[in-house]
């Protein structure tokens, strides 16, 4: 790192373009020493100005330096642009945020935004301009500014900060309006496309909120330059700007209810959010356009900017908003089939106990598809392909006859949980919340008794019987071994209950991607009347199908993409060396019931057989508990849940179970 005075020898205001931003780039890192005291930093920028000023000619040159800086870049982009995403495509915007982490910058550019992620690469850069304050503000900019234009900038306009320099400030205003300009175009543009204006409530179109911004915005550039900061013409139209700007705020917000009731795009939503930071980004650039304190406000605004720097090479932050993306895709339509899954009284309860059996009854005739499959002998794609659609069709059947798979009910319900949690300000809602953790609790509990304790018997029933009409049982003694060895507690069977509780979790992610889709597309209208659907079924008919698959598809696709999973992922990531298994908590009790049955009475003296048995509540565990924590965590995202006291609910929980515990398993 260079001294100052070796700084201060190599500025060449007419060097070539690359040479004049390098010395602005290592007066900073200068400035910036190790990057861990902000008070250095601002010492360090009080001893430049002594030395700036102190040194003959120097002035001189750093003003014309100054000059050509602002004349060759265009900061404009940086205030009004720097920070929004160009595009709302993901791929795209990683391959953006990878080229700013691992390809490096150059100086050589007219681009100020590229220039301004050189110039502050790092947020310690945001608490050192923060510390600035008016007096080496108005020293920076006597620096910078000409004496001549500064005495009659000074003359011209007494309300000019002393000695912050007459061209600069006017430099500087001339810049925020501009960027306001900007700002401005790129709201109206978002307003008047088409896909927000058919989604906005009547009112909002009536009022035409985004029509007046532009000659809004005119009437202050006049007012102020006319008749100045403090002057009454230039209040009326900035009060008139800002209600016309939250008439655009408010116009946007109202699609989001027509998002609630017909569907989420991703790219739509991107957009809304676009809208809103640019229009709080015009709230900035209004403050400091109108600040008594122009300088300090100016920056202020480069040490959010710095921040925003730093997000935009983060590609966590960009996983956390496209995530945030999804979450709002899916949550809603989640939260809404999940309460159907929760009981809340004797009667509903035994309803669920009666559902879960039919489900573990279709999944014992599944456990004897799956192994006349893999009797088949195929290669281990084929066999996984033909098991996967086994797995599907069970599945869907289970829902056509509206029985109950257990797992498939966490990733439903977690969403309906967490759109409680917005408002736990009282203990009433507190208490409230309880209650439904135990009526979830114990609707699991319930359906996965009722799925294991009828497919345990079931897949008996049918081993017996396939014995007696062929005289041997479902599976041999080898295939009854190799279950055995698979299931025990004592191998990675807990490790795969969990991968299994993720594909849980995924599963419900397609689900309702799809169910989004099929709303957003309108297809249960277009089933409903279309003219060549309607010809070929009939009204009455066309009308039938379009409310089943509006009630089924999310049913339909995350059966279908559960039982591909399950079926496909164990050859697939096989044939890479990877080798991932699945443990489905009922079908497992139903291949552990086989393999019992094909062994006899013995099995019971195996200690393998009781290490499997003790596996099976644990997979069961297992596959709830991940696939409902995943889905909880992506449901307080998309709900935008925050700073909920967990404490608070954690001990409340525990002071039921300890008043209580019954109430987790069976109703009162």
């Amino acid at each position: 790192m260079r001294n100052l005075a070796e700084l201060l020898d190599l500025l060449e205001p007419t060097a070539e373009l690359a040479s004049r931003h390098l010395w602005l780039i290592d007066l900073l890192d200068w400035i910036r020493g190790d990057a861990n005291n902000p008070q250095a930093a601002l010492s360090r920028v009080q001893l430049f100005l002594d030395a700036a000023q102190a040194r003959p000619g120097f002035q001189a040159r750093l003003q014309s330096w100054w000059h050509t800086l602002v004349s060759t870049v265009d900061a404009t982009p940086l205030f009004a642009d720097f920070g929004f995403a160009p595009r709302a495509a993901f791929l795209s915007e990683l391959g953006e945020r990878l080229r700013y982490k691992l390809l490096p910058g150059t100086p050589e550019t007219t681009h100020a935004i590229e220039l301004f992620m050189l110039l502050f690469p790092t947020p310690f850069d945001a608490r050192w301009l923060k510390l600035l304050d008016e007096a080496t503000l108005a020293r920076l900019g006597d620096l910078l500014s000409p004496p001549a234009s500064a005495h009659t900038a000074d003359s011209a306009d007494d309300k000019a900060p002393h000695g912050a320099g007459g061209t600069l400030r006017q430099d500087w205003q001339a810049m925020l309006l501009e960027a306001l300009t900007y700002c401005t175009s790129q709201v109206r543009a978002t307003g008047f496309s088409p896909e927000l204006r058919l989604r906005m409530n009547a009112l909002s179109l009536a009022n035409k909120p985004f029509h007046g911004l532009a000659s809004d915005l005119d009437a202050i550039r006049a007012a102020l330059l006319a008749h100045g900061p403090d002057s009454g013409a230039l209040h009326l139209a900035l009060d008139q700007f800002k209600s016309q700007l939250e008439a655009c705020r408010s116009a946007a917000a109202s699609i989001y209810v027509h998002l609630d009731e017909h569907g989420i795009s991703v790219g739509l939503v991107f957009r809304l959010r676009q809208l809103r930071e640019r229009i709080l980004r015009i709230r900035e650039l209004l403050d400091c356009l109108l600040s008594d304190k122009p300088a300090s406000s100016a920056m202020q605004l480069l040490a959010r900017l710095v921040l925003l720097a730093e997000e935009r090479r983060s590609i966590r932050a960009l996983i956390a908003s496209s995530s945030s993306l999804l979450a709002a895709k899916v949550a809603e339509r989640g939260a809404e089939t999940g309460e159907h899954y929760i009981t809340r009284d004797r009667a509903a309860y035994v309803d669920m106990l009666g559902k879960a059996a039919g489900g573990g009854a279709l999944t014992a005739v599944t456990t004897l598809l799956k192994f006349m499959v893999a009797g088949l002998a195929l290669s281990a794609f084929w066999s996984g392909f033909w098991a996967s659609v086994t797995y599907a069709a069970s599945f869907v059947l289970i829902q056509l006859m509206h029985f109950t798979l257990a797992t498939k009910q966490p990733a439903m319900t977690a969403p309906a949980m967490a759109a409680k949690l917005k408002d736990l300000g009282s203990g009433e809602a507190v208490k409230a919340f309880v209650d439904e953790v135990t009526h979830l609790v114990r609707s699991q509990v319930a359906a996965v008794l009722g799925n294991v304790l009828v497919v345990v018997p079931a897949v008996l029933l049918i081993s017996a019987a396939i014995a007696l009409a062929l005289g041997q049982p479902m599976i041999d003694a080898k295939e009854a071994g190799h279950v055995l060895q698979s299931l025990s507690l004592l191998g990675p069977t807990l490790l795969w209950a969990a991968f299994t509780g993720a594909l849980l979790f995924a599963a419900s992610i397609i689900g309702g991607w799809v169910e989004n889709w099929f709303v957003l597309h309108r297809l249960a209208s277009s089933m409903r009347y279309n003219p060549r659907i309607t010809q070929a079924l009939g009204l009455a008919r066309a009308r039938r199908w379009a409310n089943f698959m509006r009630d089924n598809i999310s049913g339909f696709a995350s059966n279908i993409a559960l039982g591909f999973m399950l079926g496909l992922i164990p050859p697939v990531t096989g044939f890479f060396g990877l080798a991932l298994e699945v443990r489905h908590v009922t079908l497992s009790a139903g291949q552990l019931a086989a393999a019992g049955a094909a062994l006899g009475w013995d099995v019971l003296r195996q200690p393998a057989w009781w290490w499997c048995a003790a596996a099976i509540p644990l997979i069961g565990a297992l596959n709830l508990g991940v696939s409902f924590y995943l889905a909880f965590r992506l449901a307080l995202q998309a709900h935008n849940v925050s700073g909920v006291d967990r404490a608070r609910i954690r001990a409340a929980i525990w002071a039921r179970w300890r008043s209580n515990p019954k109430s987790f398993f069976i109703p009162d």
